[in-house]
């Protein structure tokens, strides 16, 4: 049987001079931008604002797709997309355990590089592709 990829859409949410959304996943503990796995009958803009709303309550405007990461180990391929937040976040989801903003010297010590460089891709010109192992670039 031939393996298939997975597709999930990603929102690098930013408020004012840098300050970036950010959740901590219920199911493992690791801080992240908001995202998960695209429906099928979904536009990518749609996923993502689906998305960033159901893990931050946060309903957003999708500006730019910013990069392109696959994860190599799970056949993970993530659509991320620089947003503006259109309203304020809960403290917590289903989905997340914690919502705050974070500067990018903080998303640098609390995330795994894998997630962190997203984010800061979202604040360069043009589009990124990487490919890691979940935590680690590769």
């Amino acid at each position: 049987m031939t393996q298939r990829h997975s597709v999930s859409v990603a929102g690098v949410v930013i408020r004012g001079e840098g300050e970036v959304l950010v959740i901590r996943r219920r199911d493992n503990g690791r801080w992240e931008p908001p995202g998960g796995v695209l429906e099928l009958a979904e536009t990518f803009e749609d996923g993502v604002r689906r998305e960033v709303l159901e893990e931050t309550g946060v309903a957003v405007r999708v500006e730019r797709l910013t990069g392109v990461y696959k994860n190599m180990e799970r056949g993970v391929v993530a659509l991320v997309f620089r947003c503006v937040p259109l309203s304020e976040p809960r403290h917590s989801t289903g989905e997340a355990a914690e919502v705050r903003w974070m500067s990018l010297d903080e998303v640098h010590e609390a995330m795994a590089p894998a997630y962190a460089v997203r984010v800061v891709d979202a604040f360069e010109a043009g589009t990124q592709t990487r490919a890691h192992d979940g935590i680690n670039l590769l």
